[in-house]
């Protein structure tokens, strides 16, 4: 978005952009406007849209029911679900789950949190991977904060497509299709 939008598109684009991902922060909003940190909060405020960190908290507050995995079996913590559909994990990397040399995660660290989100996504008692096909797009570093999505489509009474997207700071990280088994 290089060329300079009127305040009304901006505004417009702007909801539109943190209803799609609300881990935006001010700082990725200004870059992708090319505007003012100020501005970005100024227009935030116009259109009553909390900080980052309200929108983070309200999203992981709200009731969250799923029958394929425990809490504590998902790489992750999912910060929205409509089950059968649509999901999403944030994942900040920590220090135990990159290389000591470079500070590059793990891949399978990127790998498990797209994949317990796709398990976790679908509701049945049993839910396994059936097969993957992954894509690491850039690397992921030390303290980097991971947004995953995933989209489900059902296939037939045994199986559903996941199609999995992960991104840094707006930008794709990770993607992958997983077709998911489930059982009742």
């Amino acid at each position: 978005m290089k060329n300079k939008l009127s305040k009304e598109e901006r505004h417009s684009k702007l909801k539109s952009l943190i209803d799609d991902n609300p881990f935006l922060t001010d700082e990725d909003l200004s870059n992708k406007f090319n505007v003012s940190i100020q501005t970005i909060r100024l227009d935030r405020m116009t259109l009553n849209i909390p900080e980052v960190r309200k929108r983070i908290k309200a999203r992981a507050e709200q009731p969250i029911e799923i029958s394929s995995l425990k809490e504590d079996e998902i790489i992750g913590e999912i910060i929205d679900i409509t089950l059968n559909k649509s999901a999403i994990s944030m994942l900040t990397i920590k220090a135990n789950q990159v290389f000591d040399r470079n500070h590059i995660a793990r891949g399978h660290i990127l790998f498990a949190q797209a994949n317990s989100l796709s398990v976790a996504l679908i509701q049945h008692d049993t839910v396994l991977t059936r097969s993957a096909s992954v894509d690491f797009v850039k690397p992921v570093y030390l303290n980097d904060q991971v947004i995953t999505k995933a989209k489900a489509s059902r296939i037939d009474n045994k199986f559903y497509n996941v199609e999995v997207q992960s991104e840094v700071k707006g930008e794709l990280v990770f993607k992958g299709t997983f077709k998911m088994y489930y059982k009742s």
